[in-house]
Parts: structure tokens; sequence; C-alpha cells
């Protein structure tokens, strides 16, 4: 078998309403659909993705501009393919535009394994569970009211979530407080409260509202300070009962190992199209695994069950609806946790209405 082309599609799926963290306003998320073809029909599938499709061209030409090393090789040979991309990048860095490309081409060179195998990839990568722990992420806004926070949390338990995340980072901590204590009134101590700072802090703030916020039980207390304060993370994590989590923004194995070695989180949170694909996702599962550091995979829910259903120390996934309409198939929620799919690759196909409905040129 041969890969023959590939095939890009850029849409923007708008929200229902703006949103907003501590440091996003959000309104849409723009995606490059990245399609590989091969000589006997079967097509890799991936994506990758920015927030209100801000230089989401840009990410198009760079994962175009690689097709040299796909077209006419074995699709299989995904560590060969990786390491000539990797080599190329080398002049502009591995950080960026380049390590998304690379991580989306990863991908679905990744599902066109498991196609071919006939296999789902948790299967192929080695199989370990049937199915994830998973948390509400795709609301509980900074924007929101305590009201409307809290009808959704209640949604969110109707549709059969068990943990949930709210945003905090308020330039006022007793605002912060107040939300949360809301919501846990609301939801009862049977449900995991989750709170994300999105780097909001510096380390004496952060500690200052942790400490507020610990008689609330909180799962974790994630992002607290800028990601390249690694001291600051750590500072956080020994003042603070609750568990730490971070490296949603940090790119490849060579940016999460100081996470791991200065002990700055209790959790890890690699995301996809940052880290550098499927393939060093396992990698930095490994390698956390070393320090006996668990790791949540970030945003990426439908492509991150193949690793949530191959890595132990995998505890959970965040569940994104943002991306659900690119998708054929649905993700099934049972009693907080995510069914990983049988069905071979990724499980999951790109929907021909969507990409009709809001492509753009």
């Amino acid at each position: 078998m041969k890969i023959t082309g590939i095939k890009t599609r850029v849409v923007d799926l708008p929200f229902e309403k703006p949103i907003a963290t501590a440091i996003h306003d959000m309104r849409s998320v723009g995606c490059v659909l990245l399609f590989i073809e091969t000589d006997e029909g079967l097509v890799g599938e991936s994506y990758a993705f920015t927030l209100n499709a801000v230089r989401i061209k840009a990410f198009n030409e760079m994962i175009n501009g690689f097709n040299h090393h796909l077209i006419g090789k074995d699709p299989t040979s995904v560590n060969g393919i990786g390491q000539a991309i990797w080599r190329e990048i080398n002049p502009t860095g591995y950080q960026g535009l380049t390590i998304s490309a690379l991580s989306t081409i990863d991908t679905a060179l990744w599902d066109l394994v498991g196609k071919i195998a006939g296999l789902p990839l948790h299967r192929v990568f080695g199989a370990c569970r049937d199915s994830i722990k998973t948390y509400a992420s795709g609301g509980l806004w900074l924007s929101q009211s305590i009201d409307e926070l809290v009808e959704e949390a209640h949604s969110f338990i109707a549709q059969g979530f068990r943990s949930m995340k709210i945003r905090v980072g308020s330039s006022v901590i007793e605002r912060d407080v107040e939300r949360v204590r809301a919501l846990r009134e609301a939801v009862g101590d049977e449900i995991e409260l989750l709170a994300d700072a999105n780097q909001a802090f510096n380390a004496k703030q952060a500690i200052r509202l942790g400490r507020r916020l610990e008689e609330f039980n909180l799962g974790w207390l994630e992002e607290p300070v800028d990601v390249h304060d690694l001291k600051g993370h750590t500072d956080v994590r020994v003042a603070l009962d609750t568990p730490i989590a971070t490296g949603e923004t940090v790119y490849t194995r060579y940016g999460m190992r100081p996470l791991i070695e200065q002990r700055c989180a209790d959790v890890l949170m690699p995301d996809l199209q940052r880290i550098g694909g499927l393939t060093e996702m396992q990698r930095v599962c490994a390698l956390a695994a070393t320090f006996d550091t668990p790791i949540s995979t970030h945003i990426f829910t439908e492509q991150s069950l193949s690793i949530a259903g191959s890595a132990p120390n995998c505890i959970s996934v965040e569940h994104m609806p943002w991306f659900a309409p690119l998708f054929n198939e649905a993700m099934t929620i049972k009693a907080g946790h995510i069914v990983i799919p049988e069905r071979p690759g990724t499980g999951f196909t790109f929907s021909d209405e969507t990409i009709n409905r809001y492509r753009i040129d």
C-alpha cells in the first residue's frame, strides 16, 4: 500500500454564543481537516485547530508543505515519515505551526494503520481498558453568571457526567470563591469539581486562591500560573493539598521533561496537537510513568481515546464538545466514563455535511 495524495479542508465551527476564560475570548474554532489517501482506498483522517480561526490558513499551508514526505510512502512507516519531518523543521523550530503540522500528519497516519489492521488504535497500541473517566469541559465559563453555572452543571449531570470543570481567574479572588462555593452547593459532594485558572495568577495569588478553595475538595487546580513559570508551579504544588494539573500548552516530550523532573504538577495534560501527535503522546506517557505521574489528555477527545485506552497512567480525558459536529460518529458517555470505540483507527470519520456547511476558502 502506498500514499497517493493528501487533501485538506478548512472549516470554521461557530459557538452558540461567545465564551471567555481568564485569557481567551472565543467565538469559534477553525479547523484544518487532513485526509491522507492511499492506492487501496483507505484514508487516514485528523485535524488541527485554532481559536476563532485565527491564522488557520497558515496551519493549512504548513500541513500541505510536507506532502513530499508522504506521497509514494508506505503509510505504516509512521516513525520514518515523522523523523523526516522532524529533521526538516529544525531551522524553523519545534513549537507552534511546525509541531502542529507534524502532529496532524502523525495522527492521520496512525488512523490509517488502524484501518489497515482492521483494529481500533487502543488495541494496536496495546489495550488496557475499554472506557475512561471523563469530565465536562464545554461550559462553566468565566463569562457566565452563577445562575447559568448552576443550570449548566445540572445539565451535565443529566448527560451522565460525574465530573466537571469550572473556570476561575477573576481579578477579584472572592468572586472565584463565591462561584466555586455556589457550584459545590448545587451539585453536592458526589460530583467531582475541577478548577482551571488558565494561567491567570502569579504563584502567591494562586496559593492564596488555592487555600480558599481547598474546603470545596477540588480534584485539581489547573494551570495556576504562566506555563513558563516552572518554579511557580512547583511552589503552588508544594503549598497546596489540592493537586496541580498543567501541560496543555507544552510542546513535545522535550517540553514535558522539565515539568516532570522538577515535579511541577501532580497531573500532566498533554495536548495532541502541541505534543507531536499520537507517537509523541505515547512517549510522554511512558516518560511520565517512570516518575509515577498520571496524565489526563487535553481536548481532542475523540482522537485521544486511543491513548486513554492503552496508557495505564492515563486517568481521564477532557470532554470538549466543540468538535463533535466534525464527525459522523458520536461518543458514548456512561456513568461518567466515555466508551472507547471498537471501530478501526481512531474510530471517528469526518462528516461531509459539516464540511459543506462550514467550509471556508
